[in-house]
């Protein structure tokens, strides 16, 4: 049976793990069995920038981060169970990638 890899990130973790709770909810419904979702590690991007436009005066910094959250999710690939997480309302800021694997 095939199974199938679902990969989630987001900015914005709440909504994130909503999403999860989400397909989770779906996969127990149908009977499907699933494993995760399993936290990956989150990417920080840190971006550092002078206060001064210019470059005059002191040497004062802004400190800019980014956070993205990643979920990783496997199931068995059941057709009715893929039909239904492809009509999930998902928020604009979370990525939904679904992998099928042998």
């Amino acid at each position: 049976m095939q199974k199938a890899r679902i990969r989630l990130s987001s900015t914005d973790q709440r909504k994130l793990d909503e999403v999860c709770k989400q397909i989770v909810g779906i996969a127990e419904r149908v009977g499907v069995k699933i494993s995760g979702p399993v936290p990956l590690p989150t990417r920080r991007i840190v971006i550092p920038t002078r206060k001064a436009p210019s470059g005059d005066g002191t040497a004062t910094w802004d400190r800019w981060e980014m956070r993205i959250h990643k979920r990783l999710i496997d199931m068995h690939a059941d057709e009715r169970a893929l039909h239904m997480i492809m009509r999930v309302q998902a928020p604009e800021d979370v990525k939904i990638e679904i992998e099928l694997k042998t």
